[in-house]
């Protein structure tokens, strides 16, 4: 049984994958994953590197350069590089998924429904919060302006359209009611 999880940046998506694996369910995690192909040794550095000269360091694609290469290239840039990674991170996430054998599993995948990798999935979970504090949450971090975040909340697909296409909804605004809610999906599915 595979559980798809997803949710914008900001909902709580991380933190309610970590109440999965506290219940005793395997996670994988498309975000680690990337960041193991960007590592030095990572199957992604050479052809990143290839096509977007200047991103390569001593340990592996610097991810400033690559952000500075692909808003370079607003059109293409983007893209490319999916077509580079998307097909490494499906051939891990399918090997994991193999050495995991029967029982529940939960992929845990931002860009879910973007990437079509809700077809592979027997079920659903969005996580989800109001957008005031998604906004608060993600620029608390202090990792971009409100101005970077507006860019990449319009390229995400709309939180309303992805709670519209799952089988369970994950509030995160009160983490206990979250977890009770991992509980009972857990329950359901094993």
């Amino acid at each position: 049984m595979i559980l798809g999880l997803t949710g914008s940046m900001g909902m709580g998506k991380s933190t309610t994958a970590q109440m999965f694996r506290d219940l005793g369910v395997p996670v994988w995690d498309a975000d680690a994953t990337v960041h193991a192909l960007y590592a030095e040794g990572g199957a992604a550095v050479e052809p990143v590197a290839r096509r977007f000269p200047g991103t390569r360091t001593e340990t592996g694609i610097d991810r400033s350069a690559l952000r500075a290469a692909l808003n370079a290239e607003p059109e293409t840039g983007l893209d490319a590089l999916n077509a580079i990674v998307h097909p490494l991170v499906a051939a891990d996430r399918g090997a994991w998924t193999v050495k995991q054998g029967a029982g529940l599993v939960v992929w845990d995948v931002p860009l879910f429904f973007e990437t079509g990798t809700d077809a592979a999935c027997d079920r659903v979970a969005v996580v989800t919060v109001d957008a005031e504090t998604q906004r608060a949450r993600i620029l608390a971090r202090g990792t971009m302006s409100p101005a970077e975040l507006d860019l990449i909340l319009a390229r995400q697909m709309p939180d309303a359209d992805k709670r519209a296409r799952a089988d369970y909804i994950i509030e995160t605004t009160d983490m206990d009611r979250a977890r009770s809610r991992v509980a009972e999906i857990v329950e359901e599915l094993t």
